[in-house]
């Protein structure tokens, strides 16, 4: 049975919901490693990050079709929504059965 993870106060259920299919896609792609490495890293650049992608929109956007990539680009900014990303991706894969990296101290 799948356990129970309560969304974190401080991020909308909408936004939760977001990270949550993310997270899965990553896990069914068997790229929760380097996604936790990649997120855990690059915390502390968080507002960086967010401003970058909302800057390369206009190419992604021309290349794929990302609907939501505004508001993922937005979560990004948010350090809060990284780790919930990262918890989401720890769920799915223990759900999966993979073991996740050892986490890093928030």
């Amino acid at each position: 049975m799948m356990p129970a993870m309560p969304p974190a106060p401080e991020v909308a259920e909408e936004d939760v919901a977001l990270l949550d299919r993310l997270a899965t896609r990553l896990v069914e792609l068997r790229l929760e490693t380097p996604a936790i490495l990649a997120l855990e890293s690059a915390r502390p650049l968080s507002f960086v990050a967010g401003q970058a992608m909302i800057f390369l929109e206009p190419i992604v956007q021309s290349l794929f079709r990302l609907p939501e990539y505004r508001r993922f680009a937005a979560l990004v900014e948010r350090r809060e929504c990284l780790g919930v990303l990262v918890d989401r991706i720890e769920l799915r894969a223990a759900e999966r059965g993979a073991a996740p990296p050892p986490r890093s101290s928030r």
